[in-house]
């Protein structure tokens, strides 16, 4: 079932990566690149890293993939697309494919076998955050609050 359940996946995410580098509308690119995104959380899911998993719909399947294709769908305007094969992404995703394969060949096989480490739980997690990273965590809230605030006021209109 785990390697059926991977070749699945493993197929849904590169068909996925694949049509967000080469299709043509914007719109169905920022779509594909939503199913990557659940692919690649489904992989997370799949090694039992279920917090990362659950992060990485949150995070880029919930908010950074919503805001491409909202992004897309208030910026363009009567715009023309071409209805041809986009080659650039195909050849420059077959590049950086490329070169992380030679990255990984060029590796040296790891010998020493690494210390048992503890379970990183949520709560740990949480501990660390707010014991020990709490002065950046903040500063992220108020970058993201300052980015929020310049958004609502960029979409406003103006009244007359």
């Amino acid at each position: 079932m785990s390697s059926a359940a991977f070749a699945f996946i493993a197929i849904l995410t590169l068909a996925a990566a694949i049509a967000a580098a080469s299709l043509s509308k914007l719109i169905h690119a920022a779509l594909s690149l939503a199913v990557a995104f659940v692919g690649v959380a489904a992989f997370y899911f799949l090694l039992g890293a279920e917090f990362v998993g659950l992060v990485q719909v949150f995070i880029y399947v919930g908010a950074v993939a919503v805001l491409i294709v909202f992004t897309i769908l208030l910026t363009r305007r009567d715009a023309v697309t071409s209805e041809r094969f986009n080659w650039a992404g195909i050849v420059a995703a077959l590049a950086i494919f490329g070169g992380l394969i030679w990255a990984i060949y060029q590796t040296p096989a790891i010998s020493i076998i690494a210390a048992p480490i503890e379970p990183l739980t949520v709560r740990r997690i949480g501990q660390v955050l707010m014991l020990d990273y709490v002065w950046p965590l903040q500063c992220v809230g108020l970058v993201l609050t300052a980015a929020l605030i310049g958004a609502l006021i960029l979409v406003m209109e103006e009244k007359r």
